[in-house]
């Protein structure tokens, strides 16, 4: 993996999980799609960096729970 991705999606994982803030608003903040962001959280992180992967791992299971407490 280039350097340039691993840093991106460190960067990635750091405001997700600083922020709290979905993967929608999140893919506009740095400008790539949803399907990217989301790829790069479930399949790059983890060989980058196991424990903040499971911090964003959290962050979107909160999201999936208070989604369904919305409806």
């Amino acid at each position: 993996m280039k350097e340039i991705i691993k840093l991106r999606v460190i960067k990635e994982a750091e405001r997700i999980v600083e922020s709290r803030k979905t993967l929608r608003e999140l893919a506009h903040e740095f400008g790539i799609s949803k399907s990217t962001l989301h790829k790069d959280m479930q399949q790059k992180l983890i060989h980058l960096d196991e424990s903040l992967y499971r911090e964003v791992q959290k962050v979107f299971r909160e999201h999936l729970e208070s989604r369904y407490l919305k409806k």
